[in-house]
């Protein structure tokens, strides 16, 4: 009797924790259940935030993209897709002193439009008179060229330019001559061969110039001193060019590695000082274009033409002559249509 109260008590032991270890289970069945649940509402909801993230961010990105896209058309006008092989970049350089024609505005001194062929990395420039004769776009009134930036800004400045040469301009920038000595200082100087003993002094327009004679090396104030001289046989023309040679002489400097610790401090000046159409959505285009500039010394040209018979400080452009030039730099083979 007893060995059967034993077994029943052992059955029912063992029934009860069956039923413990049944209850057990279905709670951590629970609490799994409820554990992934929790976690796929997170993943979820975590998809969904990316998700409309992501949404919010690429309209933003296309509302920027197409803001950026707008101010460039303001800036330049049309980019012509037979250009794209190349980076067609404007460099003005302004003086606001008085000049000859009494003119007081800020205007361009300095008128050079950069070209890099982007296949080969070679670098051309072309030099613009500032006292190139024009028909203003979109008017009757014709001016020196250099004073269409007090008129409409680098803009303006930018399709005339265009319509001038029958190219298009890609980017430009505009410094003044302060802005250009701090850049030619943060590199370093420029050696330069002086081609004669440059002595000018004018206290109205507080400027003084005195250079001898042989190869220098210039700091950013006597670079500024070298390419303003114009108190030679050969004024405008001469001027224009000391700008080639110089161009050519700070191109290969600035292809030296020394130059290669310098740029944070340039990209600092141009970034605060410089006036340009470049962007962000530019730096990428650019910087690879300027990676890849080839060791070969640059092409220079000066606008064809020759002063005005009737007025010497007049430059007339050359048409048929510009038109010519301009299809030797851009040959229609080297253009996308």
């Amino acid at each position: 009797m007893d060995k059967i109260n034993v077994t029943q008590q052992n059955i029912k032991h063992k029934r009860k924790l069956l039923a413990q270890k049944r209850r057990r289970a279905r709670l951590r069945l629970l609490f799994l259940l409820l554990f992934f649940g929790a976690v796929l509402t997170g993943v979820l909801f975590a998809g969904y935030a990316l998700v409309s993230l992501g949404s919010r961010l690429h309209q933003e990105y296309q509302a920027m993209y197409q803001g950026y896209t707008q101010r460039q058309q303001a800036r330049r006008g049309t980019v012509d897709p037979r250009f794209d092989g190349y980076t067609n970049v404007l460099l003005v350089g302004l003086d606001d002193g008085v000049d000859i024609d009494g003119g007081t505005e800020k205007k361009a001194d300095a008128i050079v439009v950069a070209s890099f062929e982007n296949s080969t990395g070679k670098l051309r420039f072309i030099h613009i008179p500032q006292d190139t004769w024009v028909n203003v776009n979109g008017s009757r009134e014709q001016m020196k060229i250099k004073y269409l930036y007090a008129m409409g800004g680098a803009p303006l400045l930018t399709r005339q330019i265009n319509a001038l040469l029958g190219i298009s301009i890609h980017q430009y920038i505009v410094l003044d001559m302060a802005v250009f000595s701090e850049l030619i200082d943060a590199i370093g100087g420029v050696d330069i061969y002086v081609e004669e003993d440059m002595n000018y002094d004018d206290q109205e327009g507080d400027i003084a110039i005195h250079l001898h004679q042989g190869y220098q090396h210039l700091d950013g104030k006597q670079a500024q001193q070298y390419l303003r001289y114009r108190s030679d046989d050969l004024n405008d023309l001469g001027r224009l060019q000391r700008q080639q040679r110089f161009c050519k002489a700070l191109y290969q400097n600035l292809l030296q590695f020394k130059t290669l610790t310098k740029l944070p401090a340039i990209a600092e000046i141009i970034k605060q000082r410089v006036e340009t159409s470049a962007e962000i959505f530019d730096s990428v285009y650019l910087a690879n274009a300027l990676r890849h500039l080839s060791s070969v010394p640059p092409e220079c040209m000066i606008l064809p033409g020759a002063p005005a018979a009737d007025d010497q400080t007049i430059w007339v452009m050359d048409d048929a002559t510009t038109a010519q030039r301009i299809q030797e730099l851009f040959p229609v083979e080297n253009k996308v249509e």
